[in-house]
């Protein structure tokens, strides 16, 4: 630098940010470097492209004898960058303790609370940025604690938001406001399901953050933990009493969302845990339709099943509650279970080889599946042999519903052919009656389909071809 200086090189001179020599000197904290520079009269306080001079950027980097150096140089202590940062802000969004107490202690009117052009404090600085110790500071030092940015958002909102939980923790024991809310309505509950942090939601639902708050979209929490498509938050929010029927300004439950989407998995979650299936979006459509209209089969299908459990365990008086389906072992989800294998081949076959075209209906309404149930299954369209694939869909949804009621398959499929009239495929004798629980079968008797079963239909309960298992 020395050699350079006597060459008479210009030590104003600027790069493309307009960036000099002591920007560089400063923000890499070389002491010898600034008092050069310093020395043969380098501008104190020139600013780059963004408004920041040695200053700030010592300030930034935590350089604090850098920044004592350019104070006793005379540099201005009530600067500001472009976005209206100040030396204090620099110093709390990177953390820089001793900086900071320089700052306070040393200077003088320093403005603590002093906002920068988003209307953030050095407060909301470390908090956003998760620097506890320059919070602890700051908090120490008498800042306002529920100051609000321009977006209304608290030093809790930006916590939570960006995921930083020891800050978090530290705002929730000095008392901020867990229901204060921002410009859009969203609590920090809200912020944390938002930026996807478990952890986060946790602890504020602890601490007793409402999680049915409502933003003024009408969006809860759940609303955003479903349109992030995160389902470990989904179940989290699920476990804390989240209202699953709550509905946004579209009318909206999160299983129309997931629905919209195609989320299987968040989708079984909150059909396992119990909704109402009736609520409608103000389009008119119910979860089921907004599924069947995006043709999204499978999940059509997962609220099929879900409906239809639903009514038979309220027929049976077992259901007082929806919430109680959360302790029960169902799924909704296809069945890929080994031991229903065969018998799922057998509906396979039936469905593509045996069934007429309107026969499947003959069945959907035989075992009670209601208008909207058929319509949702038959607006999927593969072509003039549809309704090979309608049938199969609705015997695998009607097998289910057997299976998950303790019922025997073969029997109420051997009654629902007979009763649409296809005896030739139900056979032509009855079906003899399941022994009774804890009796003897007779011996040579099948446990996997009733006599008349076995006697007529031959063809479908043969030795399956391999492609079909």
């Amino acid at each position: 630098m020395k050699e350079l200086i006597r060459s008479r090189v210009n030590i104003r001179a600027r790069n493309h940010v307009d960036r000099v020599a002591l920007h560089w000197a400063a923000g890499a904290g070389h002491e010898q470097a600034v008092r050069l520079l310093l020395e043969h009269e380098a501008a104190v306080d020139d600013e780059d492209a963004f408004g920041m001079n040695a200053l700030l950027l010592s300030a930034w980097f935590g350089h604090l004898q850098i920044l004592q150096i350019l104070v006793n140089s005379g540099a201005k202590i009530h600067c500001e960058n472009k976005d209206g940062l100040t030396l204090l802000h620099c110093a709390a969004q990177k953390g820089h303790v001793p900086v900071l107490a320089f700052i306070m202690e040393d200077l003088e009117d320093v403005a603590l609370d002093r906002a920068d052009k988003l209307g953030r404090t050095a407060f909301h600085l470390a908090a956003a940025h998760g620097q506890l110790e320059a919070l602890d500071f700051l908090v120490g030092s008498g800042c306002d604690h529920s100051v609000k940015d321009k977006e209304g958002n608290t030093a809790l909102h930006l916590a939570a938001g960006r995921g930083h939980l020891a800050v978090l923790q530290q705002l929730v024991d000095i008392g901020l406001d867990l229901e204060e809310r921002n410009a859009e309505g969203l609590t920090a509950l809200h912020t944390a399901a938002e930026g996807i942090h478990p952890d986060c939601v946790q602890l504020l639902l602890a601490a007793g953050s409402s999680v049915n708050a409502l933003t003024q979209q009408g969006a809860s929490p759940m609303h955003v933990a479903v349109r992030h498509n995160f389902p470990s938050l989904v179940q989290l929010l699920i476990d804390a009493g989240s209202d699953l029927d709550a509905t946004d300004n579209r009318q909206q439950t999160p299983l129309h969302l997931a629905a919209e989407h195609a989320w299987q998995d968040i989708a079984e979650m909150l059909l396992v845990a119990g909704v109402n299936l009736n609520l409608r979006d103000k389009q008119g459509k119910t979860a089921l339709a907004v599924a069947a209209r995006s043709n999204h089969i499978s999940l059509v299908d997962m609220i099929i099943k879900a409906d239809r459990f639903y009514q038979r365990e309220k027929d049976h008086l077992s259901l007082r509650d929806p919430s109680g389906l959360s302790g029960k072992s169902v799924t909704f989800k296809q069945d890929h279970r080994q031991e229903t294998q065969q018998l799922r081949s057998v509906l396979w076959r039936l469905a593509s080889r045996y069934l007429r075209p309107h026969e499947w209906k003959k069945l959907a309404y035989c075992w009670e599946f209601t208008e909207a149930h058929v319509h949702a299954i038959e607006q999927q369209w593969t072509g003039t042999k549809s309704y090979q694939e309608h049938g199969h869909r609705l015997l695998l949804i009607w097998l289910h519903g057997v299976t998950t009621a303790g019922e025997n398959p073969s029997k109420v499929l051997f009654e629902g052919l007979v009763a649409i009239g296809r005896r030739d495929l139900a056979g032509k004798s009855a079906p003899r009656p399941a022994p009774a629980q804890g009796s003897a079968r007779p011996q040579g008797q099948s446990s996997v389909a009733p006599a008349g079963m076995r006697q007529g239909l031959p063809r479908l309960l043969k030795p399956l071809p391999w492609r079909w298992l």
